[in-house]
């Protein structure tokens, strides 16, 4: 899994990069097929985003949260991920049945 982190008007610090890894580590575990995860860091004004692009074998799969906190955002991207990942591996497997 290649990870890409980069930030907008934000310097990506060890903490937030340790934070970004842990949070991936748990759609690794549903889907070991992930190929390469793009992460975007932006600060406007009081509102933290967070936004990813994961390519997986078959799919794409793009999430986006915002909120006043960075951390939190990370967590809020990272659970809509896994919600689409665990969807794409339903379908594969759903897919491989018929």
């Amino acid at each position: 899994m290649q990870l890409n982190i980069s930030g907008h008007h934000l310097n990506i610090t060890k903490a937030i990069k340790q934070h970004s890894l842990a949070k991936l580590s748990k759609i690794k575990h549903h889907f070991d097929q992930v190929i390469n995860i793009n992460m975007i860091l932006e600060v406007e004004k009081d509102i933290q985003k967070a936004e990813a692009i994961i390519h997986v074998s078959g799919a794409d799969l793009f999430a986006k949260a915002e909120s006043s906190d960075m951390y939190n955002s990370i967590d809020q991207m990272v659970n809509k991920l896994d919600a689409q990942i665990r969807k794409h591996k339903e379908k594969l497997n759903d897919h491989r049945k018929n």
